[in-house]
């Protein structure tokens, strides 16, 4: 126990101040994706499309993926957040090319598309993985 305590209390705060960032970073990238994406997910959400809350749940696992990583493997607050940004740039990428991809990928999501939901963040999701093992070093 002695040697248990005074390495929580060296690390705690550490581990606060970094899981906080991780958590901030997750905010900015939630915010900017819902700025840039054609469509109000949060009117949609609270009509009940099923479709539009896929597309913002798997966005999220698709946004935190490259960042539970950086979070794991850094030990320093400043490589998390460089990454982290680099991570959700990436990611916010990823999402506009699909977008001009996937045609019409607006009034699908409005009019409920599962399938249209589904295809969009299974993409992001294969993407946050791939950007989550690059980061990794």
């Amino acid at each position: 126990m002695d040697s248990i305590l005074p390495t929580l209390k060296q690390g705690l705060p550490v581990l606060i101040e970094q899981f906080a960032a991780t958590l901030v970073l997750l905010g900015i990238g939630i915010s900017c994706y819902m700025l840039i994406t054609p469509f109000n997910e949060r009117r949609l959400i609270r009509e009940g499309n099923v479709a539009a809350g896929i597309v913002v749940s798997g966005t999220l696992v698709a946004l935190a993926l490259p960042l539970a990583v950086r979070l794991a493997s850094s030990v320093v607050l400043l490589d998390i957040l460089v990454w982290g940004v680099v991570a959700l740039v990436i990611q916010l990428l990823t999402f506009a090319a699909v977008t001009v991809t996937m045609r019409g990928l607006r009034g699908m999501i409005e009019a409920g598309n599962v399938a249209a939901a589904l295809v969009l963040i299974g993409i992001q999701i294969a993407v946050a993985l791939l950007n989550a093992g690059a980061t990794a070093g």
